[in-house]
């Protein structure tokens, strides 16, 4: 007997026929032709000096030294596939990680089905989610250090070597907790703002001059009682246990809007809409990775 004349898909096709008892069946379930396997079947045979199968009724079963062939069989192709599996799954281990910046204002809204989309894909990259001012993440994109970001499109100035992609837009809005005094005032004027505390983007984030002009044209260029602020987990607390006002992209507190925990003030603010969108590095080459993630990131994006 000749071992190495033994090859995985003598194994394989003889591991179907014992459990289909039929060479027409395992033929169809290996798409393969029914020829095939029989002359496979009977290399096999060749190579062990035995037969394996015995009549039985219009089909074929296993005989006594089948049986006993296919013990040593089944754990010697299980064991195969497993490799296999230890493989691609050491592979997929040393994949490049996909490193995001993302802007409050996508985190909450975009993000979380985006990365489930990407998960779905099994991959395999970790994924790594950075968030801060804009400022901030762009410099790390432009150092290599983030892959992509994930925000509202950034000042002329700031977006020279990077590309932007537009994906959808959104506008700042004016978040109040839900039993909020403002919500019962009649004809609400931007000015009735001046006896509250308000919560101010930051002078770094890409959402300040949207605010400030939009302040200015409204006959407000300064509000008493501000806290400067880019912390969603903060700006939330304080707006439910507080009557402050924030002012805030929309996406940051989608979710709260949704389901009532936070009521927008009914002022019209859509001068402060803005493009949001994918910003990487100019002329930068994507890996399968960070494919995949912008595939997932523009689909859960177009959801919205």
């Amino acid at each position: 007997m000749n071992r190495t004349r033994i090859k995985f898909r003598h194994l394989q096709i003889f591991i179907e026929v014992a459990r289909q008892k039929s060479v027409g069946k395992a033929a169809d379930i290996l798409a393969v032709s029914q020829p095939a396997v029989t002359k496979t079947i009977r290399e096999l045979e060749e190579i062990l000096g035995v037969k394996l199968f015995e009549k039985e009724g219009r089909g074929i079963k296993l005989n006594r030294i089948g049986e006993v062939f296919l013990r040593h069989a089944g754990a010697s192709v299980a064991s195969v596939l497993q490799g296999v599996d230890s493989v691609n799954q050491a592979l997929l281990q040393s994949a490049p990680p996909v490193r995001i910046g993302a802007l409050p204002t996508v985190s909450a809204r975009i993000m979380p089905d985006a990365i489930q989309r990407y998960l779905k894909e099994n991959v395999g990259s970790e994924i790594k989610i950075v968030t801060g001012e804009n400022s901030v993440l762009l410099s790390q994109l432009r150092a290599a250090e983030l892959d992509i970001v994930v925000g509202r499109l950034a000042a002329p100035e700031t977006m020279i070597g990077l590309e932007f992609e537009h994906l959808y837009s959104e506008q700042v809005i004016l978040a109040v907790r839900a039993e909020h005094p403002l919500l019962a005032t009649a004809q609400l004027r931007l000015d009735d703002l001046r006896k509250y505390t308000i919560l101010m983007p930051t002078k770094a984030s890409v959402i300040r001059p949207f605010v400030e002009r939009f302040l200015i044209a409204n006959g407000i260029p300064e509000l008493p009682i501000q806290i400067e602020t880019v912390s969603d987990s903060f700006g939330r607390a304080f707006i439910r246990s507080t009557d402050a006002v924030w002012i805030i992209s929309e996406g940051v507190v989608h979710n709260d809007l949704q389901d009532g925990r936070m009521v927008c003030l009914p002022i019209d603010t859509s001068e402060t809409r803005g493009a949001v969108g994918l910003t990487t590095r100019a002329g930068s080459k994507e890996n399968t990775s960070l494919s995949i993630m912008s595939q997932s990131i523009r689909a859960a994006a177009s959801n919205q």
